[in-house]
């Protein structure tokens, strides 16, 4: 069960000391993960500006890199007068981003609500390009994770861990990264919001970046699973960053992803998202080896008829994130 607070507890000394001290195994992660309460919680904050959702939805998902910058983030997408924006690798407390709570920030800029959830407990700073952004040389809190704004009061909200076998914690797998210590994994927050014509479901997930496809399809599997038990029979907008084609070589090809056909089988649809390719250079990620489709939007009983790709660039040619926004209008009242 997922525990909402306002603030979410930040880790001890002695916790701190008993994660760097653990055996690096999945048994070890998975306790861990049991023991620190903001890994089985949800932060809520900020104002509502409406009651309910009109017919038309506006819905923003974006990988923002960190946040580096929230305010300027914020500006950059107003202009599509988003109801709902759909957010990953948000920091909160984190020295890269000035200690920031960047959802708080984001979500205060728009006029709107936020839920936000932590994917991992970071134990260091970060990599060489993020070291540059740090003032200081610890993390407040050290939390990365998800989140979701919304113009309106969320109904319901759930915390959905894709994965609990620390993929990035243990190293067995290959996938742990000596300048990204952390606990955690990936995962996605869903939300039941109110509209005119009734509950819609809205959900912000990650999958993992460094595993195969077949990761990504049982991550993407545990998720319909949990939004079938949270949200049945109800119209489900699901948009973020899926990785997909990531760690695939040579091709690095989103269409060699089992999880669309997942998908499709029940009864979901991926016509709302934008064509194009959704990566680009940044100021973390200078020099990317390789332009791939990362994020989509994955939908149920809902259609779409307009989207597009918001460049991640503000008026000054600054990337905000390695991700391009992707927006899409959708339609409450009549499924596809």
């Amino acid at each position: 069960m997922t525990t909402l607070l306002d603030t979410l507890p930040a880790v001890t000394n002695a916790e701190r000391a008993r994660i760097l001290s653990a055996p690096r195994t999945a048994e070890a992660h998975r306790a861990l993960m049991a023991d620190i309460p903001a890994m089985t919680a949800l932060q809520t904050g900020g104002a509502a500006t409406q009651d309910t959702l009109p017919d038309t939805l506006s819905v923003i998902a974006w990988n923002v890199e960190r946040c580096l910058f929230p305010q300027d983030s914020a500006r950059h997408i107003a202009p599509l007068e988003p109801q709902v924006v759909l957010l990953s690798e948000v920091d909160h407390g984190m020295a890269r981003t000035c200690q920031r709570h960047t959802t708080a920030d984001m979500a205060r800029a728009l006029g709107m609500t936020y839920v936000f959830g932590v994917e991992f407990f970071e134990l260091d700073l970060g990599g060489p390009t993020e070291m540059a952004f740090c003032r200081d040389d610890f993390n407040a809190l050290g939390w990365h994770g998800n989140a979701i704004l919304s113009a309106v009061p969320p109904q319901r909200v759930t915390l959905i861990r894709l994965d609990d076998h620390g993929h990035w914690f243990n190293g067995n797998d290959g996938a742990g990264d000596p300048q990204q210590p952390r606990l955690g994994g990936r995962m996605a927050i869903a939300a039941v919001l109110p509209s005119q014509t009734g509950p819609v479901c809205v959900v912000s997930p990650h999958l993992e970046s460094n595993a195969s496809a077949q990761h990504r399809h049982e991550q993407f599997a545990v998720l319909l699973d949990a939004l079938e038990e949270f949200a049945p029979g109800m119209p489900v907008v699901i948009g973020g960053d899926l990785n997909t084609g990531n760690h695939l070589p040579p091709r690095f090809d989103w269409r060699d992803e089992t999880l669309f056909s997942l998908a499709e089988t029940r009864g979901y649809d991926w016509s709302a998202t934008p064509a194009g390719v959704t990566t680009r250079p940044s100021l973390i990620t200078p020099h990317p080896e390789r332009r791939m489709k990362l994020d989509w939007f994955c939908t149920r009983g809902l259609n779409c008829f307009e989207n597009r790709l918001l460049p991640a660039i503000d008026t000054d040619s600054r990337p905000l994130s390695d991700h391009e926004a992707i927006w899409c209008r959708l339609n409450l009242a009549s499924g596809p």
